[in-house]
């Protein structure tokens, strides 16, 4: 089991995987454990487990623990396993970190709490509550759009001084300004010199990493994670090689880029998993309140994904086109 808070880097594409069901609406943990395997194999460099994308409020307590238990069995250590801590009271979120360190999580990644939005002093003292209740280092989640609370990059700076185990945040902004903004604060001392930042939105990786983005928390790579790690260090190195990088980086990001605006969508749990499915690595199935897609949405996901996995695969990136049928009933 991971219980120090240096123990791993927080760095580079780290998916945050959906939760594969079963036609009863349970959650297949064996297809779960599987996905994750295969991400991990395919590069990616960490997994973080029932998230927004991964339908963390639909979820039941236990079964976000066996996910977290049977993910971290199955990597072995081969990479970090973030759990998302999400609920309505500090109080459960508590519970559920501690619970996440039982089953052998490497780290947190903690979210303001659910329904309450309230201000930023109650949901900072909700983030640092969790973060103190184990030694596990912690990801702070910041997504106003989703979960309404708001922290500035000056308050995650304090924060991250303040408690120790503060390692990490992922900006779901979709404002690169905030990155560039917290990570003058991280060279200028006002924040811990190893304090990472994370893109939390997959349209704007190359951008923020141009901004002193050091990781990913990435949807799309549930479908094509290594085009998502290609993609990764492609941005990387086009901060400081050729003109030729430069140009590689670009030309990829806009091919992709139709399929990685998915995740900016509020549908984009059914998208993900349906990007998931043409390519032959899940099932489209969701748990309510979310419903499949509208057919006419559907169909025309399916052919964003098309024309986006044949320009992807022209440019000489691994994509797997599918025989996938678009006729065939999301209830699949």
């Amino acid at each position: 089991m991971t219980t120090s808070a240096q123990s791993f880097k927080w760095s580079g594409v780290m998916p945050a995987i959906t939760t594969q069901l079963t036609a009863s609406d349970d959650v297949d943990f064996s297809a779960v454990v599987r996905h994750a395997v295969w991400m991990i194999d395919e590069g990616c460099d960490g997994i973080v487990i029932g998230g927004s994308l991964g339908e963390g409020q639909s979820l039941t307590t236990d079964e976000k623990v066996e996910l977290w238990r049977s993910i971290s069995a199955a990597l072995r250590g081969r990479a970090p396993v973030i759990a998302a801590i999400g609920a309505a009271s500090t109080h459960g979120a508590c519970l559920l970190a501690q619970y996440a360190a039982n089953a052998g999580c490497a780290g947190l990644m903690v979210l303001p709490p659910y329904v309450h939005s309230g201000d930023e002093r109650e949901a900072i003292a909700h983030i640092e509550s969790v973060a103190r209740v184990t030694n596990l280092p912690v990801m702070v989640y910041n997504n106003p759009q989703a979960y309404r609370a708001d922290f500035s990059a000056a308050s995650l700076a304090a924060m991250a001084m303040r408690q120790s185990n503060i390692r990490a945040v992922k900006d779901s902004t979709g404002d690169v300004r905030r990155i560039k903004q917290l990570a003058q604060l991280v060279r200028s001392g006002d924040a811990p010199s190893d304090l990472a930042i994370f893109v939390g939105l997959d349209d704007v990786v190359p951008s923020g990493v141009a901004a002193g983005a050091q990781g990913w928390i990435a949807g799309l790579a549930n479908a094509l994670p290594a085009a998502s790690v290609e993609l990764w260090k492609l941005a990387v190195a086009a901060q400081t090689d050729s003109q030729s990088a430069k140009i590689r980086a670009a030309e990829v990001d806009s091919a992709f880029l139709p399929l990685l605006l998915m995740d900016t969508l509020p549908d984009f749990v059914q998208r993900i998993k349906l990007v998931q499915a043409f390519v032959g690595r899940g099932e489209e199935r969701v748990r309510s309140p979310r419903l499949a897609l509208e057919p006419d949405v559907r169909d025309a996901c399916i052919q964003i994904t098309r024309t986006a996995l044949e320009r992807l695969a022209q440019l000489g990136i691994s994509t797997s086109l599918s025989t996938f049928n678009s006729q065939e009933s999301s209830e699949r």
